[in-house]
């Protein structure tokens, strides 16, 4: 096929509605990781939490914002994609803005009523509830409105424009509150305008995409009970657990790695620009590595991958310096790359016949895991290793540790529970 006959194909094999859907997809990554660039410092430098409660407060928000696409998709079947976009963006356009007026005069009355810990964590849940909806809706809108000839090219668009929102969120931090030194609670309300913009978007630009072949609709009853069935597979929920290890490493970026630099380090680091890294490298190296790991077993690239992370942390262990967190994260972003594809594959491949959708919707939980304990686990680190024992770079070794442990679980898990199906065996 000629380049100007694979250009008409791609023109002619997506619908507007893909084009938009993607489009805000940009601005959701921008306000979340806008956000999570600066979540860990503004809650222990202006609301003086300590680091253990910081910890806590964040892993919570992950874990909501992670775990909630496995009932998102069928909240967005049922309502439509429109509609549920809609009420996402709508909803981060609150909670952001909250979360950014904590200081205002007209919030004194409830702070003091609630308290700032309670009150944050209520105001972080509002926000956490837009992601699980808007995932489900950008990524089953790029299913419905591509045609099969270009829909894996589709789903590549998809995968590069995350990643640019993901890039693009801790640097508009950074220029919002370094160069334009409006401070933290501006970056909060800038990303308010982001998704704000975005449900005004889709409102007059957006068009629900047709549902031809789809099977009818689950109810959110159906979603639930579908929990216990998919729970009640050993072999998958154990690859699960494993693999929430990766994501306990993973999530310390943006959950220790600004305690501990800021705290230990260099207080006026900018650690929101720095944590561009991940994605950036992400963006630059995915097609490289997917090359040279192509034909590697699925679990063995898995296991380099969660190997790779794990031993980049040993940098910041042996010499704590803001060039060494940079050369972190580059080999953290390298693992991601290396096991990220395989993993969903290799879960796709784990489902029993006829249960593909569901299972891959499982495929957030390592992820709202991983937060959920890698906040409290982060924050409880820093505060030993740094205040206790006064050796705050030891705290590096623990969590390489875990990295590792993870690579040689995935190894064993591979070769002592082989799925018995022969088309899932990673040798």
């Amino acid at each position: 096929m000629s380049f100007t006959q694979r250009l008409r194909e791609i023109r002619s094999g997506f619908e507007p509605a893909f084009w938009i859907a993607n489009f805000t997809e940009i601005f959701e990554r921008v306000a979340y990781y806008a956000t999570s660039a600066v979540l860990a410092i503004y809650l222990s430098e202006q609301l003086h939490f300590s680091s253990e409660l910081t910890g806590w407060v964040v892993g919570i928000f992950g874990m909501v914002v992670w775990f909630l696409p496995i009932l998102g998709g069928t909240l967005a079947d049922r309502f439509g994609f429109r509609r549920a976009l809609m009420f996402a963006y709508l909803v981060m356009t609150v909670g952001y803005f909250l979360l950014g007026s904590l200081a205002a005069p007209w919030m004194e009355s409830l702070r003091r009523a609630m308290g700032d810990k309670w009150l944050v964590l209520a105001i972080l849940m509002i926000p956490a509830l837009g992601p699980g909806v808007v995932k489900p809706c950008v990524a089953g809108t790029t299913a419905r409105a591509s045609s099969e000839n270009v829909r894996s090219l589709g789903y590549s668009i998809y995968y590069t424009l995350v990643n640019i929102g993901g890039a693009l969120g801790p640097i508009v931090a950074w220029l919002v509150r370094k160069q334009l030194g409006w401070g933290i609670e501006s970056v909060f309300r800038v990303a308010a305008l982001s998704v704000f913009l975005m449900f005004w978007t889709t409102l007059f630009f957006y068009r629900e995409p047709g549902r031809s072949g789809e099977q009818k609709v689950a109810s959110v009853f159906t979603a639930l009970s579908n929990m216990f069935v998919v729970l009640g597979n050993f072999r998958f929920v154990l690859f699960l657990v494993i693999s929430s290890g990766f994501y306990i490493v993973f999530w310390q970026q943006y959950i220790s790695v600004p305690l501990f630099i800021r705290g230990y380090v260099n207080p006026k680091a900018n650690v929101d620009l720095i944590l561009s890294v991940d994605p950036i490298i992400v963006i630059c190296f995915q097609i490289l590595v997917s090359y040279l790991t192509r034909k590697m077993p699925a679990v063995r690239a898995m296991a380099l991958g969660f190997f790779i992370t794990g031993l980049s942390w040993i940098l910041l262990a042996i010499h704590p310096t803001i060039p060494i967190l940079v050369a972190t994260l580059v080999g953290v972003a390298i693992g991601e790359i290396t096991q990220a594809s395989r993993y969903y594959e290799y879960i796709s491949r784990l489902a029993p016949s006829g249960q593909q959708g569901l299972y891959m919707g499982y495929a957030f939980l390592p992820i709202a895991i991983g937060y959920l304990i890698g906040g409290p686990l982060g924050g409880y680190l820093v505060h030993y290793y740094g205040e206790v024992i006064r050796r705050p770079q030891q705290m590096w070794w623990v969590i390489s540790a875990i990295g590792i442990l993870t690579a040689a679980l995935t190894w064993l898990y591979d070769k002592i529970l082989k799925p018995r199906n022969a088309s899932v065996q990673s040798d």
